[in-house]
């Protein structure tokens, strides 16, 4: 069964961007001498936590329905990423592009599926 290149490019810049996420937040929240930008960085990693998380599930569930031609996964991690710009309103322009490319590759993955049976 043919793979969807869209999801596949949404899955890699959502896993790109979890990377980003985790290794700048937890640089900011561990990596400073001064207690009180340790303090900064700690409050500013907790309020950017949900969407980090939401950005990681939403990479795996892109991965699975990528790989696994699933288009439930693909659907959640669509989903996911939604909430994620939701949740931080001020990075929803990092996610918007990985929203539009999993509804797309969502939609792709059902069509390929029902000319499949």
């Amino acid at each position: 069964m043919k793979k969807s290149k869209v999801l596949i490019i949404s899955a890699v810049l959502g896993i790109i961007y979890s990377i980003y996420l985790i290794s700048y937040f937890g640089g900011a929240a561990f990596g400073s001498n001064n207690s009180t930008e340790a303090l900064g960085g700690a409050i500013a990693t907790a309020l950017v936590t949900p969407h980090m998380i939401c950005v990681v599930l939403a990479a795996i569930f892109n991965t699975l329905g990528a790989f696994l031609n699933k288009a439930g996964f693909a659907l959640t991690g669509a989903i996911l990423y939604c909430v994620a710009g939701v949740v931080f309103i001020m990075y929803i322009m990092f996610v918007i592009p990985m929203i539009i490319l999993s509804f797309i590759g969502y939609r792709g993955v059902k069509k390929n599926l029902a000319k499949s049976n």
